[in-house]
């Protein structure tokens, strides 16, 4: 089953054509619901080990709320590696975007506890120091989601909105950006175990809270474009993302640093 993460999805012109269009689309059936259920308890497992110490939920922040976040799993555990480094998601995200070839920037579990909050309404590459709109997250379902637990929902064809790109998530983005999403067509659906949601690092989104008894479970993967530099340190949040992310290297150079390696790329 291993295997399985080497192997081409073949990505159909219509999944490009919506990506291009509307900054967002979800490929049905990409993964083997087998092949997840093995990783699922390996993740599990990272979250509990590597999760910070966590306040009961109705003592928490709204982005505290929203999910408990453990990243670099690929880093801590192989069985995690061969999916966060996986070329068969690898190629599809440079397949959907159009460039040739992606690194890894980083990945991350987010359990949406149940009963845990909204998670605000944001766009992600307001916290990338990147110079390329060409960013890219594979969101993973861990298992089926239902509406009532808080799948991840999009503005559709939003990525254009450059009124909300100084927003960090938080109660601020969610009153600034709640009206101002009302405007593009809206995405919300559930997910079946084996589903693969990808949207661009500008695209806008949210997800609602978990009213169910049961975690809502999801694994992300973000790349960008194999060329990318590294820009545009003007804020905490970017100053962080590199230090952590991109350990090592200077702006303006090639984000080429051991964390940084080429999932997948297109041979001449």
């Amino acid at each position: 089953m291993d295997r399985i993460w080497e192997t081409t999805h073949t990505v159909e012109q219509a999944a490009v054509d919506a990506y291009g269009q509307d900054g967002c689309v979800t490929i049905r059936g990409a993964l083997p619901s087998e092949a997840l259920m093995q990783v699922r308890g390996e993740i599990r497992r990272a979250v509990r080990q590597h999760a910070a110490p966590a306040l009961p939920l109705a003592q928490r922040n709204t982005y505290q709320r929203a999910f408990t976040q453990v990243t670099n799993l690929w880093q801590i555990n192989q069985r995690i590696a061969q999916v966060a480094c996986s070329a068969r998601l690898a190629e599809m995200a440079t397949v959907l975007m159009g460039c040739e070839g992606v690194r890894m920037y980083h990945d991350q579990a987010l359990i949406k506890e149940a009963g845990g909050g909204a998670t605000p309404w944001h766009c992600d590459q307001f916290y990338w120091p990147v110079d390329t709109d060409n960013t890219i997250t594979a969101w993973i379902p861990l298992q089926d989601i239902a509406l009532e637990q808080g799948p991840l929902s999009f503005a559709r064809g939003s990525a254009s909105y450059a009124l909300g790109r100084g927003l960090s998530i938080s109660d601020e983005s969610e009153s600034q950006l709640k009206a101002a999403m009302a405007d593009y067509p809206y995405e919300s659906t559930a997910f079946a175990l084996g589903d693969v949601s990808f949207h661009s690092g500008w695209t806008y989104h949210h997800a609602g809270p978990n009213e169910t008894n049961h975690d809502r479970e999801a694994f992300t993967i973000i790349y960008i474009d194999k060329a990318a530099t590294l820009t545009g340190l003007t804020t905490p949040f970017r100053q962080y993302d590199a230090r952590t992310w991109c350990p090592g290297i200077k702006p303006g150079a090639l984000i080429n640093s051991p964390l940084n390696p080429i999932l997948f790329e297109f041979t001449p």
